[in-house]
């Protein structure tokens, strides 16, 4: 209950401050299947040698919302990346590495690891990150544009 009310409190305070609040999330679509972070070392093997049969297709959402108004602008971005196979060897240090279990799919296109397997990227490296920061610039600026009207 405690942790509760400073929760709405801080929405308070970002009501009162007039705050413009980014949230965002994204998933990664392999082979017709929605990819959401490993849960095990056997899924995320999966997902990694996956990629080298099937382009990777990372979907990142993007809300600006006005904490004040309560109006909202919103985008979503798609972004594919293609992959020779993903060696056993990379595979089980990135696995022994642990990050990919935080990463959507494990999929870490930036890691020295990968970066070598990846044979055609279509869209933004932002994008296949999670965040286009083009995406989030052009609705931060939406929302100030429409505070201004």
């Amino acid at each position: 209950p405690s942790s509760y009310h400073s929760y709405s409190k801080r929405g308070d305070e970002f009501k009162r401050d007039g705050a413009l609040l980014i949230t965002s999330d994204q998933v990664v679509v392999c082979n017709g299947q929605i990819l959401e972070k490993p849960e095990d070392e056997a899924e995320a093997r999966r997902f990694i040698e996956g990629y080298g049969t099937h382009a990777a297709e990372t979907v990142g959402s993007c809300i600006v919302t006005d904490a004040a108004s309560g109006s909202q602008w919103a985008h979503v971005d798609v972004a594919r990346v293609h992959f020779s196979p993903i060696s056993d060897e990379a595979i089980d240090k990135l696995i022994v590495e642990g990050d990919v279990f935080y990463c959507a799919g494990g999929l870490m296109v930036e890691h020295p690891l990968v970066e070598k397997f990846i044979t055609k990227m279509e869209g933004d490296i932002d994008t296949v990150q999670g965040l286009s920061s083009v995406t989030a610039r052009r609705l931060l600026d939406e929302a100030i544009a429409a505070r201004a009207s």
